[in-house]
């Protein structure tokens, strides 16, 4: 009997290996599946489908606006625009009532709007062996065929932009589902501005996509989401056959993210990071592409460079290089384990 897998995505050694075996191509199918690849891009003719599908099993409280934002994420990477979703919903027997159903429809229905779109099908069950709902999220966008973006496009010579800060997702996540034992430690202030930032600064990254779309020539766009940036930046290498450094002084960790993580002893470059915007511009750009996004009130960094596929993938840390670490199970999820 084969080792159990830990909690969290598949290795992705083994992911590739599944998808070369099982998948096989088709001339319509722009950008298939792949580690690091972001969504599913289909030629429908003068516009191309996007399309991307994401559970949301971590989060329980607000769980509706997370399934909108994380999936629209993933589109708006693509160079796209988010227009349709579809949610498979599992309730959990015994627990689900009335109540928590209208809570999640509502919760949809408030993120769906503030991105105009349209939440036009999908699945709900009650389901057994189940301890909290757990959303499926399928969305749907379209982008023209020139202005399409995917992590493959990453080049070396390329400069690495960086929005926000890391582990926004993950902070709210630890302060709304540990918020009973952070009471005591942590004023009633901290620990409500830490569950706010799933709303500021924020999961969504459609606007500064958008904004760094319009204004730069963008090679690829990601959207850390499990694992953390290092999974994220290791996913970009893989999908575009690159290497990579990054300058560890140069990663924004936002106060409330390096606290939480100090008091669980967690290191935040492993931990869920839906809100920060990963891209990969010429490097004669990454300075005009900074000053589009902070003018539109997003901070940005420069945090490092890519490299030819050969020189690795590293984490220059006070001066010194170290190879990036990789994290196979998220930080999150190895707290709540």
């Amino acid at each position: 009997m084969s080792k159990p897998l830990p909690v969290g995505k598949l290795p992705a050694d083994l992911l590739q290996a599944l998808l070369a075996k099982y998948t096989r191509p088709d001339d319509r199918v722009i950008v298939g599946p792949g580690v690091g690849e972001d969504a599913a891009v289909i030629d429908f003719g003068e516009r191309y489908l996007v399309a991307k599908t994401d559970p949301i099993t971590f989060a329980t409280d607000e769980i509706g606006w997370y399934a909108v934002n994380v999936n629209a994420n993933d589109i708006a990477c693509s160079g796209g625009v988010p227009r349709w979703l579809l949610v498979t919903a599992l309730l959990p027997a015994g627990s689900a009532d009335a109540e928590m159903a209208e809570s999640i429809f509502a919760q949809l229905a408030k993120a769906c709007r503030a991105l105009d779109i349209t939440l036009c099908g999908g699945h709900t069950e009650i389901t057994y062996d189940l301890d909290r709902p757990i959303l499926v999220g399928l969305m749907l966008g379209e982008v023209e065929p020139a202005k399409l973006v995917h992590s493959a496009g990453a080049r070396p010579g390329d400069a690495l932009i960086l929005t926000k800060g890391i582990a926004i997702e993950g902070t709210a996540l630890i302060a709304r589902e540990k918020g009973a034992e952070l009471a005591g430690e942590f004023p009633a202030d901290f620990l409500a501005r830490c569950r706010g930032m799933l709303h500021e600064p924020g999961i969504s990254v459609v606007r500064e996509a958008r904004l760094l779309r319009q204004h730069v020539d963008v090679h690829a766009m990601h959207d850390p989401t499990e694992g953390g940036l290092a999974t994220a930046l290791w996913e970009l290498a893989a999908a575009a056959g690159v290497g990579l450094r990054v300058h560890r002084e140069q990663i924004p960790v936002l106060p409330e993210t390096r606290a939480l993580c100090e008091r669980f002893r967690l290191d935040p470059l492993g931990l869920i990071a839906s809100g920060a915007l990963l891209a990969a511009v010429p490097a004669q750009e990454a300075e005009r592409a900074v000053q589009v996004l902070e003018e539109a009130g997003i901070p940005a960094r420069c945090i490092g460079e890519v490299l030819p596929a050969d020189a690795g993938v590293w984490l220059n840390d006070a001066g010194s290089d170290r190879p990036l670490p990789r994290f196979p199970r998220d930080e999150f999820a190895r707290l709540v384990g």
